[in-house]
């Protein structure tokens, strides 16, 4: 997706300039989409996979929400920026985009340069507030059925003791995932939510962060500007978020 604003059209007047300008962009956008496609096509994966470039102008979300509905698609997956001169963030502002406002499939972004191993860890953090349903699971299930993963279900110590909610809404989770090798684990609360992420990627050798995206949930904390800009270090796994 590219957006022409960002060129300064707005200076051109001359109608065949901003024709040619606009040319050149979508030129320069196949070209990369062809490169990043032969990429993917070497890179000794299954011959079942097939491949489709589209090079769209226009607002990127309004693009893939497009995209999504007019192709059926399962799963958006997104690079995330490095370091930008001395500081670090976490998401590109894109990407924290997308994840804020995609309802209607999964997003999955992958940190800059990552090298895939096989996710055996799957780490599902919830505070047990929200009453998952079925369709909100499945990607869930669905990543783990994959690979035979084991899913860490984690809950951050915010209360003295669970509600009758939260209970509720645990052993509706443990149907959900009856079929699956999981394990429950509590973890203390800390100043800095990307603390708490941190210390779990590395105690449970998590392979991939999972989350729901839901009104008030956790993940707002987790990928608010402040933090992104305060937090030091790049996304070290994958991060899938399913919407509400």
């Amino acid at each position: 997706v590219y957006d022409l604003s960002f060129y300064k059209l707005s200076n051109i007047t001359n109608s065949k300039q901003v024709k040619e300008e606009h040319d050149a962009v979508k030129r320069d956008s196949i070209k990369n989409l062809e490169v990043i496609e032969m990429q993917m096509r070497t890179a000794h994966i299954s011959p079942d996979f097939s491949f489709k470039i589209q090079s769209i102008s226009g607002d990127l979300i309004d693009v893939i929400n497009d995209v999504v509905k007019d192709n059926f698609i399962d799963t958006v997956v997104m690079g995330t920026k490095g370091a930008t001169g001395a500081k670090k963030i976490l998401f590109g502002s894109n990407t924290i985009k997308v994840i804020n406002q995609m309802k209607l499939c999964p997003v999955l972004a992958v940190p800059e340069e990552y090298d895939f191993v096989i996710p055996e860890q799957i780490a599902f953090s919830t505070d047990f507030n929200h009453y998952y349903n079925y369709i909100e699971i499945k990607p869930l299930k669905d990543l783990a059925s994959l690979f035979d993963s084991k899913i860490r279900v984690v809950h951050i110590n915010v209360e003295k003791a669970l509600s009758e909610i939260q209970e509720h809404n645990i052993s509706v989770l443990k149907k959900y995932l009856s079929k699956y090798e999981f394990t429950f684990h509590w973890i203390p609360e800390y100043a800095k939510k990307t603390e708490e992420i941190n210390e779990l990627i590395k105690d449970l050798q998590i392979n991939i962060l999972v989350m729901v995206n839901y009104h008030h949930s956790f993940i707002e904390a987790f990928i608010k500007e402040p933090i992104i800009k305060n937090i030091g270090l790049q996304p070290a796994i994958p991060f899938f978020v399913i919407p509400e």
